[in-house]
């Protein structure tokens, strides 16, 4: 018997010394999700966000920025953009839209600061994306794009952590 609670103790102090996981979440794509797919996986935090619509119609592109730095282009850059860029410590907690007709129409990002950046036709089925962790944020997008437009998106959430040198 001691033995047994012997293990159970060394078990016990094992788990209470690791670190706790971190929490992500995947909303699952809105869209047809025709065409090739896409991701905006990249290092670092997300700073900035570029989205292009044909005029009066569907979302024809877009481009994330991690620090500064803007991915590469996601379908075509079609038409004028409209584009945030995120205040120090301001980071995307909410991702909505609509799509119809196999393309997305309408993308809003909200921010943790209230703001946000709205473009697109308020055309189609709705949907709502954010994290289900409290402190998580937008860390990338997913989905297919055709070449014409995006057809499907998809939001990955997470905890940003700054590496801190010891």
């Amino acid at each position: 018997m001691l033995q047994l609670i012997l293990v159970l103790s060394g078990v016990c102090t094992v788990g209470m010394a690791m670190p706790l996981p971190d929490f992500y979440s995947y909303s699952l794509a809105a869209g047809d999700g025709s065409g090739v797919e896409y991701s905006t996986a990249y290092v670092g935090r997300l700073t900035g966000i570029r989205v292009w619509e044909y005029s009066g119609a569907y979302i024809s592109g877009f481009q994330l920025s991690y620090d500064g730095n803007w991915t590469t282009m996601v379908c075509v850059s079609y038409g004028t953009p409209m584009e945030m860029i995120l205040h120090a410590d301001e980071s995307i907690v909410q991702v909505s839209g609509k799509y119809d007709s196999g393309y997305i129409f309408e993308l809003m990002f909200v921010t943790s600061e209230g703001r946000s950046l709205k473009v697109g036709q308020p055309s189609g089925m709705s949907f709502n994306f954010y994290p289900t962790h409290d402190g998580s944020e937008l860390r990338f997008l997913s989905g297919r794009q055709n070449g014409y437009g995006i057809t499907s998106i998809g939001a990955h959430w997470g905890v940003y952590h700054t590496s801190v040198a010891p």
